[in-house]
């Protein structure tokens, strides 16, 4: 045990790295702002991408006592995983190493428009003072934000083929979008009406169990940030929501999670993380 314990600091000290350095846990985050956190204090000096140094990502870090590279980007699409986002920031698949050893990923929202797509679905007089979103997007019986989440299911499964292409013995963790809704919603408190609240939910659904479907087929782990949420949506009264509403009532952007969520999902993606390793002696 000796030698072999000798050979590990060895090859440590001939990597540049020290014993402990060696054995810490390379994690890499990769994904939108429903995984960088905008507004959520404190922003990180990478002040284009409105991420957070409490996002979920640096929570799970911490948890795992992880080396953390953070790629998350606010308004982040599946493309700009394999390309450049801004014109400027880096591919975000950049990030990873054939070392890594763990990759968590959130990615779809803007792919499909979702953010816009809620923010059209706001009315703020009951029925019938406005347009449904959901009859607009569901015209002659054709959804056409389903459809699109239909289009992007093969994006995403070329993006999960080429994370595990370039860091082949990293645990993949793809996670879910939380409920952010209850049904029926709760108009007047969030401005939209049921119907809608409960098609704008019903989206998200579907891009979360299009995620979960597309990671089960290349073995990766689905992280499901719906379960979490449920009763601290954005309904829920301030002190118990783990999502914000189209008016924030802690430091976040509208429709996005805040700290208190951030904490959640960190705990739920180290815990999966941890699902299958070793226990610590």
């Amino acid at each position: 045990m000796r030698i072999v314990a000798g050979l590990a600091v060895f090859a440590a000290l001939v990597a540049g790295t020290s014993p402990a350095q060696a054995d810490t846990l390379e994690y890499v985050a990769l994904g939108d702002s429903a995984a960088a956190g905008p507004l959520v204090p404190n922003p990180d000096p990478a002040l284009w991408c409105l991420r957070s140094d409490h996002d979920y990502p640096q929570v799970a870090a911490g948890l795992l006592r992880a080396r953390l590279t953070d790629a998350t980007c606010s308004g982040a699409e599946t493309d700009h995983l394999t390309g450049r986002q801004f014109g400027f920031v880096a591919p975000q698949l950049d990030a990873l190493k054939p070392s890594t050893d763990l990759v968590s990923l959130t990615i779809g929202g803007n792919d499909i428009g979702l953010f816009q797509t809620a923010l059209s679905c706001v009315n703020l007089l009951p029925e019938p003072a406005g347009v449904s979103c959901r009859d607009r997007y569901t015209t002659n019986g054709v959804d056409q934000l389903a459809k699109a989440v239909d289009v992007w299911a093969p994006e995403l499964g070329a993006a999960l083929d080429e994370i595990k292409r370039r860091s082949p013995h990293a645990k993949l963790l793809v996670t879910g979008y939380g409920t952010y809704s209850r049904p029926g919603g709760c108009h007047p408190r969030q401005p939209v009406w049921a119907r809608d609240a409960d098609y704008l939910q019903s989206v998200l659904n579907k891009i979360s169990a299009t995620a979960r479907a597309e990671a089960a087929k290349r073995g990766a782990t689905f992280v499901d940030f719906a379960a979490v949420t449920v009763g601290h949506d954005s309904c829920a009264a301030p002190a118990d929501r783990y999502l914000e509403g189209v008016i924030p009532t802690t430091p976040a952007a509208p429709l996005h999670p805040n700290a208190a969520g951030m904490a959640v999902f960190g705990a739920t993606v180290a815990n999966a993380a941890r699902q299958g390793q070793p226990s610590a002696a």
